[in-house]
């Protein structure tokens, strides 16, 4: 790790400490701030907020809260061990103080150290730091360049609105012949038949193996980060299946949550993952999976379906969820930047 302390920085009034439950609150406020600062508006999930302090999505983060001198929350850093090899650093830092720029600074080479530990204590060499902004957030694109971080990628933020007629079977298209999109199993107690589970492993993790960024994550490491989110539930994945040669074989998967009530109270539908495989691409799997989600979702009442596409992608990916009625809302980007441990510190 690096020997100099990033931390002494910061304001001398200024303390850090690992936030707790009763902090929430303050990091609600904190968020809102940033969100309302960059965004223009405001919509704080609490739940997601008391997971990521407390609760199991706080398993896999190192964290840091910054308080000034009278004990206000004014910045939160998280770093997040995702997999072997790949560290999500996230910042949030109050943009009404005029100390943000080397908060910000320091927190972040606070993140990298605290990345490097986590890589060496899982014996890699280093790690790809995986940060990112919304597009119109000018302090956090400084920042992120200062840290030495680069943009990679640009992302679709894409939701489609849900109406009740949509439910039921023969609204929406259904698969193609020799299609079928089932639900993944589960047993008597709820709990989902684990070699279903690996199938959608197996599937996402082969039909993302060309795209942008992408590298193996284990079956542990993926079932573990998606039951962080606030909104998982077992019965939001579903397995595409294609008849090939009079085989019936897994040809696609599909991964969804639930999104927090918006400003009137109405909950929605997420696509976390949507993968089709090599051996079923040009039969229509990825419409038949979307409309299984939308269908879904209108079933239990809620009003949209959201989602992230890579703006970027030779395969024009957005183009289908265009057809598909979604529009964008705003735009992310990633912004990435490898380390390594050296001797003595960072090797950069």
């Amino acid at each position: 790790m690096n020997p100099v302390d990033p931390l002494a920085d910061l304001p001398a009034d200024w303390s850090t400490r690992v936030p707790s439950s009763q902090d929430v609150p303050a990091l609600v406020r904190l968020v809102a701030r940033h969100h309302e600062a960059t965004r223009g508006s405001s919509s704080v999930d609490d739940t997601t907020v008391a997971l990521e302090v407390a609760g199991h999505a706080s398993w896999t983060r190192r964290q840091l809260l910054v308080t000034d001198g009278g004990g206000e929350a004014r910045a939160w850093v998280r770093v997040h061990d995702r997999a072997a090899g790949r560290t999500v650093v996230d910042l949030t830092v109050d943009p009404q103080v005029p100390e943000r720029h080397d908060v910000a600074a320091a927190l972040f080479a606070w993140s990298e150290a605290t990345a490097l530990d986590i890589a060496g204590q899982r014996g890699l060499p280093g790690t790809q730091l995986d940060s990112g902004r919304h597009v119109g957030d000018e302090d956090q694109a400084r920042w992120l360049a200062a840290a030495a971080y680069t943009k990679v990628r640009t992302w679709l933020q894409m939701s489609r609105p849900v109406a009740a007629a949509e439910a039921g079977e023969g609204v929406l298209s259904g698969p193609k012949p020799g299609v079928t999109v089932r639900r993944v199993a589960t047993h008597e107690n709820g709990l989902p038949v684990a070699g279903d589970l690996q199938t959608v492993h197996q599937m996402l993790e082969e039909s993302f193996a060309d795209h942008f960024n992408s590298y193996r994550e284990s079956f542990p490491e993926f079932v573990q980060r998606l039951r962080e989110d606030p909104g998982h539930r077992w019965d939001h994945w579903w397995i595409a299946e294609v008849e090939t040669d009079g085989e019936v074989l897994p040809g696609g998967a599909i991964v969804s949550s639930v999104l927090a009530p918006d400003g009137d109270g109405v909950e929605g539908s997420y696509i976390d993952y949507i993968g089709v495989h090599r051996r079923a691409r040009g039969r229509g799997v990825a419409k038949a999976l979307l409309h299984t989600v939308i269908r879904d979702a209108a079933e239990r009442g809620r009003n949209r379906v959201n989602l992230e596409v890579d703006a970027d992608s030779p395969t024009g990916a957005d183009g289908l969820y265009v057809s598909m009625g979604w529009a964008t809302r705003y735009r992310t980007e990633s912004w990435h930047r490898d380390v390594t441990l050296g001797s003595g510190g960072v090797s950069r």
